[in-house]
């Protein structure tokens, strides 16, 4: 996992502490300090790497949502 995938794992994990959220890559790309592209991109290899999170492409509509839970 590199720097950025931490970085948002880590944002992911305390956002979905209580249960499971959905997100689109745009709105939360200020938080991070991130492009949306950046964020999309890496969420593709966390959502296949990332052991505490269950994280999932959820639908498509003028950007992608995905939707993120605790494992």
């Amino acid at each position: 996992m590199n720097e950025k995938q931490s970085r948002i794992a880590e944002y992911l994990e305390e956002k979905a502490r209580e249960g499971k959220v959905y997100f689109k890559s745009k709105f939360i790309s200020d938080e991070l300090d991130m492009s949306a592209k950046e964020i999309g991109t890496n969420m593709l290899h966390l959502s296949e790497s990332c052991e505490n999170l269950e994280i999932e492409k959820w639908s498509y509509a003028s950007a992608t949502t995905w939707r993120v839970e605790p494992q």
